[in-house]
């Protein structure tokens, strides 16, 4: 991200990313299986590793993530205001965060909108239109993977399974 927003403000190279944070809803523990509880329990520490706080939020067992959306405008609206930072990288497709977005900008701050578009099979994600044209810059992140500038770094972040494989067969064996 911080090499996206350095090619879109041109002139301003030192830009780095001073907050990161991941909002989600969690079930109580009594109704997740445990092989949900161990994938909750390594994102949440895969998240602390890479800088980035976990926000978790009770989630409703009838409503399910009944107001994450608002705890993270609120958190990024408090960020902004805060004066800690020039630009605000909102992780997310939802078409609810133009306010926050129109609030930001209000307040001096500029606002990418980085999403991910796809569909394969029965799943699919895309952003709200009006989210994208209320922000200073969008980025799809999947569009990354074929960008000649951001492809080496794309490959490095969203490594494929098979990648995965290979790199431990190489760890094996310089251990031998």
């Amino acid at each position: 991200m911080e090499s996206y927003v350095r090619s879109k403000e041109q002139g301003h190279s030192a830009y780095k990313v001073v907050y990161s944070a991941w909002f989600q809803g969690l079930h109580k523990e009594s109704l997740v299986p445990e092989d949900k509880l161990r994938l909750d329990r390594k994102r949440h520490h895969d998240l602390l590793h890479a800088g980035i706080e976990p926000k978790n939020v009770p989630m409703s067992e009838t409503q399910g993530e009944k107001g994450i959306d608002v705890y993270m405008a609120v958190e990024t609206l408090q960020v902004g205001l805060d004066d800690k930072i020039d630009i605000a990288i909102l992780v997310t497709g939802d078409g609810d965060f133009v306010p926050l977005v129109r609030a930001l900008m209000k307040n001096g701050i500029r606002v990418v909108i980085a999403y991910f578009e796809y569909e394969e099979a029965s799943n699919k994600s895309f952003a709200n239109e009006r989210l994208i044209s209320s922000a200073n810059h969008s980025i799809n992140i999947n569009g990354l993977e074929n960008d000649r500038d951001f492809k080496a770094e794309f490959k490095t972040i969203f490594r494929q399974p098979e990648d995965n494989k290979k790199h431990e067969f190489k760890k094996q064996d310089t251990k031998n």
